[in-house]
């Protein structure tokens, strides 16, 4: 297990601090959700890791052969490299608590984390996650999850927001989910929402 598997930020969380981990949307990188981690989690140490895939130059953390149509294999390659990423930073730093924020493609990366490894974080939030398989989750989830979405977000359809509630809550999760009237924009509420839900 390498803490160098990703470029990344890191602000150590030093004794009795939370650790959050962030993962950037497509074309996003290591600073994206800076401003938003300091919203939702002040104080918290920040491991934020750029995606190491470049498709046309836009960042990502695995490869797709179109919209919405995944590399199984370098999904499964890449939530190995993830986990094993996240778990070195977690037993380097021993936080207080380890938590996960990942917004479109670093949603997705990070439910097929927990998919493989359901009690890795204590808590987690996903924001607009698009999960176009049905997911093989390997226990009962013990991440306390919010999902925040858009009605009429064209990239992740609602309906399989809907569609991955239902396999999370049949996997056991304790979870929320924020809906917005819009599309896959990160609204104000979906800011307040995790603000709560991380607080």
């Amino acid at each position: 297990m390498s803490t160098d598997a990703y470029e990344h930020i890191l602000e150590p969380a030093g004794q009795g601090k939370p650790l959050l981990f962030l993962f950037h949307g497509t074309g996003g990188d290591e600073r994206q959700l800076l401003d938003l981690a300091e919203d939702v989690m002040p104080g918290a140490g920040i491991v934020s890791p750029c995606g190491d895939i470049s498709e046309h130059g836009a960042a990502r953390f695995f490869k797709r052969t179109g919209e919405g149509v995944y590399d199984m294999d370098d999904l499964a390659r890449a939530t190995v490299k993830m986990a094993r990423f996240i778990k070195a930073h977690a037993e380097q730093q021993r936080p207080e608590g380890i938590y996960g924020l990942g917004y479109s493609n670093g949603a997705n990366i990070l439910a097929s984390v927990i998919f493989q490894e359901p009690a890795l974080f204590d808590a987690a939030v996903l924001m607009h996650p698009l999960i176009p398989f049905e997911p093989q989750i390997a226990g009962p989830v013990g991440t306390r999850l919010l999902l925040t979405a858009g009605r009429t977000d064209p990239i992740c359809p609602a309906r399989l927001t809907h569609r991955l509630v239902s396999y999370l809550e049949g996997a056991g999760a304790v979870l929320e989910v924020e809906w917005h009237e819009g599309g896959h924009e990160v609204r104000p509420s979906e800011i307040e929402a995790a603000k709560r839900f991380l607080g």
